[in-house]
C-alpha cells in the first residue's frame, strides 16, 4: 500500500517536469492570470466527481486549519514564487525555492512514526547538487540588492515543504478537498491578477492547448496525486525524488529542441538519479526481501 501510494505521488513529479515546456508554450500570459485560469481548470475533475457523487461534497466540511494549510500551501507557494521572480534573478530565486525537497526530507523527522536516516539526507543533498548543475549553468551571484526576492524564495520553499509535511498530519482528510483548495487558489490568483497585472490572452489554439494542459496536469492532477502520496506513501522518498522534476524538465526541453545535451546534464542525471535511489534504499531492499 505504501509503495503504491509513493508511486502515485511520484506521478506528480513527472507532471511537474512538463511545467516549463507548457508554460513556455502558453504564450505571454502574466503569472497570476495563468494561475487563476489553470487552477480553475484543475478543479474541474473534482467538480465533475462531486456532480456525479454529491455525497462526496461532505469532504469539503473541514476545520479552518485544514483550509488554512491547503490554500496557504497552494496559493502561498505560487504567490511567494512569483514575488521572488519579480524581485530577484530567476536562477538564484529558483535555486533557493528548490530547497523544499530537502526541507521535506529533513522535516519528516518530526512526523509520527518516521525515522530519518543518513541515506535520506545524503540522497536529498545529491539531488540538490544535481539541481544546482542544471539551473546555475552560468554561475550563481547572490546580490544583496535582491534580498526581498531571496527572502520570498526562502519562504516559498518553507511554504511548500510545510504544506506537504502538515498534509501528512491530516492523512484522514480526503483528497477530495484538494478541489476546494484549487478553487480558492484560483479566486485569490484572480484577485492578484486584477490588482497587479494587465490581462493578456493566448493568440492561437496551441497556446490555449498549453494552458488547458497546464490546468489538467502540472497545475491540476499533480496536486491531487501529491496529496495522496504524501499522506499515504513514503514522504522521505518523495521529497528526495522531487529533484527529478528539474532534470526531467530539462531533458524534455532538450527533446523538443530548446536545449542541448552536455556533460553537465549527464552529471546532474547521475546525482539526481543516484540520490533518489539512495533515499529509496529501505523501500527497495524491503521489497527484495519480500520477493525472496
Amino acid at each position: 500500500m505504501k509503495t503504491k501510494a509513493t508511486l502515485i505521488g511520484f506521478t506528480a513529479i513527472l507532471m511537474w517536469s512538463f511545467l516549463a515546456l507548457m508554460t513556455a508554450a502558453s504564450g505571454t500570459m502574466p503569472p497570476f492570470q495563468l494561475s487563476a485560469i489553470t487552477f480553475a481548470i484543475g478543479s474541474l475533475p473534482g467538480l465533475l466527481i462531486f456532480a456525479a457523487r454529491p455525497e462526496r461534497l461532505k469532504a469539503l466540511r473541514q476545520p479552518a486549519k485544514v483550509w488554512l494549510i491547503g490554500v496557504g500551501g497552494l496559493f502561498g507557494y505560487h504567490f511567494l514564487y512569483f514575488t521572488a521572480l519579480r524581485n530577484a534573478p530567476a536562477v538564484e530565486a529558483g535555486l533557493i525555492a528548490y530547497l523544499w525537497p530537502l526541507l521535506i526530507v529533513v522535516g519528516s523527522a518530526l512526523l509520527p512514526g518516521e525515522r530519518l536516516g543518513w541515506h535520506h539526507i545524503v540522497g536529498a543533498l545529491a539531488g540538490l547538487a544535481g539541481t544546482i548543475l542544471i539551473v546555475a549553468k552560468n554561475g550563481v551571484a547572490f546580490d544583496p540588492a535582491y534580498t526581498l526576492g531571496y527572502f520570498a524564495a526562502f519562504l516559498c520553499a518553507f511554504t511548500w515543504a510545510g504544506y506537504s509535511l502538515l498534509s501528512r498530519r491530516f492523512e484522514a482528510v480526503s483528497t477530495d478537498v484538494v478541489t476546494g483548495f484549487c478553487l480558492a487558489t484560483s479566486l485569490l490568483s484572480l484577485a492578484c491578477h486584477l490588482g497587479l497585472e494587465t490581462t493578456v490572452w493566448p493568440v492561437d489554439w496551441m497556446q490555449w492547448a498549453a494552458v488547458v494542459g497546464l490546468g489538467l496536469l502540472p497545475v491540476g492532477a499533480a496536486f491531487y496525486v501529491w496529496d495522496y502520496g504524501v499522506k499515504n506513501g513514503d514522504i522521505q522518498i518523495l521529497g528526495a525524488s522531487s529533484y527529478a522534476a528539474p532534470l526531467l524538465s530539462t531533458l524534455i526541453l532538450i527533446f523538443f529542441g530548446f536545449g542541448e545535451v552536455s556533460v553537465r546534464i549527464g552529471l546532474a542525471c547521475v546525482l539526481i538519479t543516484g540520490g533518489a535511489m539512495l533515499a529509496a534504499r529501505d523501500m527497495v531492499f524491503k521489497r527484495s526481501k519480500v520477493q525472496s
